[in-house]
């Protein structure tokens, strides 16, 4: 428009209109020549929006709050191989067969993690009947279900706020549980007493164990607390120190012997370690993760009488207790050792020890229940804990049901007791005979040696990298045995953790694979990496 004298419409009513507009500084009415409202309002709605969408272009390229640089450092830290970047490639790939992807493999073997019903084991009927019928109570009625698994559901649900699984319970679990669980204690240890309120239930074992650590690590610099952890250990173990910001002391089991625990490398350690923290806890696990052997009762006794010495907090991961294979050993738990080594030791030694429904012969790793037994805590410090465990207000209670029947399954005269039986020495059964193909296997291949599996539910095989295969490694800034278990997975489809994602000595090299998959599954897994590895050796030979 050009103002009133040369308004294009012609109008003289218009022009003044407008001029009288234009001086208020409002917008001008529609003139009658300009272009239809409907083109004129689209228009200006694309204008807005333009100029919307740089305003949220600007905002989007706002610096972040979290970054890689401002997150915890502790949790930058924390490493869990055994779900870690070879676990990642191994999902990627699963991917890629899902669209159709040709490789050399049909499947991918996730051999990486002890995941039993993942890997096909059957549940145990009498456990499931029982989460079954606290989960829906309704079943109680019905005929399908064996009395003693319903009287175990109706206890359970007593002890539930509303007789309902649904509802929380107490921090420390229910208390029929714990009770079940005491109970459970003294029948393994041969009638050693067994406290109800020092057991502590928990979301597996693994949340015992970090709650523990968690209420152990205090000071800093050279009284910052040391942590002993066996090498190779559980990832579970140096990631937690890590996140607390804790210093991790190694002390090295001898592979030599059968991966033995030396009282005498634990001196070596501890005194090293004085220099640079103040070491106050000793980690045990017996049977070994991943190393499988299982502590002799003379083994045991030098570790208590070590740390009533040194005056060590004593954790000890028991998670495998009932998964022990080789003839002559036998599961032993610290705490009977301990009270069989007399009152010094007995009331004086600060022990947490830790079991789970997710090992065993359950393999009921997605309930997620467990305990931790806790003897000769300061009265003042089981307050404490109590009081972080209450931060989380309780473990899940199916899990806490779970666990219950682990410490009170049926018992001889019980209607369920013979097929729940048969279940479990099925299990247990099987699995030491994977044991036992597992260890005959690999040791009839060049440059593998794996130990006897004397328990738990994997094999560490030592097995010889070539320089070659090092320094192609090096040049792919992986590990030796990262860049080994990398091929083993692209060229077969078998995913295992390498070695250095549990700690080993310098040059030497290892892999953790579980025993669970089935028989003849196993059979083809471990005929692959025999053919593997000695292309392998060829390749870099």
């Amino acid at each position: 428009c050009k103002g009133p004298g040369g308004c294009r419409s012609g109008r003289k009513d218009m022009a003044l209109r407008c001029a009288a507009w234009l001086a208020a500084g409002r917008q001008q009415p529609r003139c009658p020549r300009l272009p239809p409202p409907a083109r004129e309002g689209t228009v200006r709605r694309s204008s807005a929006a333009k100029a919307s969408a740089v305003k949220i272009t600007e905002k989007a390229s706002r610096e972040k709050i979290l970054t890689l640089e401002s997150m915890n450092p502790q949790v930058k830290a924390v490493e869990y191989a055994v779900r870690g970047p070879i676990v990642l490639k191994a999902g990627e790939i699963e991917k890629e067969l899902r669209k159709g992807i040709k490789k050399p493999f049909t499947e991918v073997i996730k051999a990486n993690i002890g995941d039993a019903h993942a890997m096909g084991q059957r549940p145990i009927t009498f456990l499931r009947q029982v989460v079954a019928l606290c989960t829906y109570p309704n079943l109680l009625d019905s005929p399908s279900f064996p009395e003693d698994a319903k009287n175990r559901a109706r206890r359970i649900l007593q002890g539930c706020g509303g007789n309902s699984l649904g509802s929380y319970s107490a921090s420390q679990g229910i208390n029929c549980i714990r009770e079940d669980v005491a109970s459970y204690i003294e029948r393994r240890d041969g009638g050693v007493p067994a406290d109800p309120d020092n057991i502590y239930l928990t979301t597996g074992a693994s949340d015992g164990i970090a709650t523990i650590l968690k209420i152990l690590v205090s000071g800093g610099g050279k009284s910052r607390t040391g942590v002993m952890i066996p090498i190779p250990q559980y990832p579970l173990y140096s990631a937690a120190i890590s996140e607390l910001d804790a210093i991790q002391v190694n002390y090295y089991l001898d592979e030599e012997n059968c991966w033995a625990l030396n009282v005498n490398e634990l001196r070596r350690s501890l005194n090293e370690a004085k220099a640079y923290c103040n070491p106050k806890v000793l980690c045990i696990i017996n049977p070994g993760n991943p190393t499988g052997q299982v502590q002799s009762r003379k083994c045991i006794e030098d570790v208590i009488h070590f740390a009533w010495e040194e005056k060590l907090f004593l954790l000890a991961d028991e998670v495998y207790q009932d998964n022990v294979y080789s003839e002559g050993c036998q599961f032993h738990s610290f705490k009977k050792i301990l009270y069989e080594m007399g009152p010094e030791y007995y009331n004086n030694v600060e022990l947490a020890s830790f079991h789970s429904t997710s090992k065993g012969y359950m393999g009921e790793c997605g309930y997620r229940g467990g305990y931790m037994e806790v003897i000769n805590l300061h009265p003042e410090i089981k307050g404490q804990l109590v009081k972080l465990l209450s931060v989380r207000l309780c473990p899940p209670v199916s899990g806490q049901a779970a666990m219950d029947i682990v410490v009170n399954p049926p018992i001889p005269g019980e209607e369920s007791y013979s097929q729940f039986i048969k279940e479990k020495e099925s299990v247990l059964n099987n699995l030491a005979k994977k044991a036992k193909l597992t260890e005959d296997m690999f040791n009839k291949v060049p440059g593998i040696h794996c130990n006897p599996l004397q328990g738990a539910m994997y094999a560490f095989p030592r097995i010889f990298i070539p320089s070659k295969a090092i320094e192609e490694a090096k040049a792919h800034k992986m590990a030796p045995d990262m860049f080994y278990c990398m091929k083993l997975l692209e060229e077969t489809g078998i995913c295992v953790v390498p070695g250095s994602g549990f700690g080993q000595r310098e040059g030497s090299y290892h892999f953790r694979m579980t025993i669970l998959p089935p028989v003849e599954k196993l059979k083809i897994l471990l005929e692959k990496v025999k053919d593997f590895h000695i292309q392998f050796l060829e390749k870099y030979a």
